[in-house]
């Protein structure tokens, strides 16, 4: 996995994961909300992402540490709150340096029930299944596994959206398309610091560990016509250590079918698992 300071973690507070491309730079899309002020447009697009039940996220994200070493994590996110919290998390590639990670990565949590399947991670922890599974209510999970749970928790929309209204300077850039949804683009940097003020209190540290040593972020968004983000892209850059990452949003409210792996290839989290495992990557 990515390491440090710009981890898989500090991609995931930041942005998301993807695949997809931008499409019709230079579009004949019309302005939206062109009677708003660009800060208000982002308050209103936070206000409607905390009603967001359910989206699906791609994105890809690139860092490189003060050492000048880069690495790349590449994948997509499933989300639902409603009837149940359920999500699906999937990690294509990724690597930092020399390390990468074989085959990639899978969570899928649903309740209080997190399945990972992570061939390193299984070797570590001497699982004799493709998947594990932990229940979350049990108490000592192996290090590693928080982690992964960690990653997941922070793909939040919601939380994403309310800190770039943190910005003092953004600006309507004109107008565009993204993956075919009529979008107007906005831009602006936002404080590292007073963003993650409007955070709840129970996630703004665990958001400033994953922003590491950045002060100061720039930010690109994309909002389609219901005032929702289409795209963000975040960038920031501290003491020769550089994050960026791309996020395409699709999918509001719309059903997903998230299910748990079969029951034959999950198995139960080693009784023996050590507290605290290296990381797979």
């Amino acid at each position: 996995m990515v390491k440090r300071r710009f981890s898989l973690a500090a991609a995931a507070a930041a942005a998301a994961l993807v695949v997809a491309g931008v499409t019709g730079c230079g579009s004949t899309a019309q302005p939206i909300q062109v009677s708003l002020a660009a800060s208000e447009v982002l308050a209103q697009a936070a206000q409607k992402t905390e009603q967001v039940s359910s989206y699906t996220v791609d994105g890809v994200i690139n860092a490189t540490d003060p050492n000048g070493q880069s690495g790349k994590v590449q994948g997509r996110m499933l989300y639902q709150s409603k009837p149940t919290l359920a999500v699906d998390f999937t990690v294509d590639a990724a690597g930092f340096g020399e390390q990468q990670l074989p085959g990639g990565a899978k969570a899928v949590l649903q309740g209080d029930v997190l399945y990972v399947k992570v061939d390193a991670l299984n070797k570590v922890l001497g699982a004799t299944k493709p998947w594990i599974k932990v229940p979350l209510t049990e108490a000592g999970s192996p290090g590693e596994v928080q982690r992964y749970l960690a990653q997941v928790q922070q793909f939040d929309l919601a939380a994403v959206t309310k800190m770039v209204t943190a910005s003092q300077d953004v600006k309507q850039v004109g107008t565009e398309s993204v993956n075919g949804v009529d979008t107007t683009h906005y831009s602006g940097t936002f404080p590292v610091d007073a963003a993650v003020q409007l955070l709840p209190a129970d996630e703004q540290q665990r958001a400033k560990e994953n922003l590491a040593e950045l002060k100061d972020v720039k930010f690109d968004i994309w909002v389609d016509g219901q005032g929702l983000p289409a795209k963000l892209q975040l960038n920031g850059e501290e003491r020769g250590g550089k994050l960026d990452a791309t996020l395409f949003f699709k999918g509001f409210n719309e059903a997903l079918n998230i299910q748990a792996p079969p029951a034959d290839q999950v198995g139960e989290l080693p009784k023996n698992a050590p507290e605290s495992a290296p990381s797979p990557s």
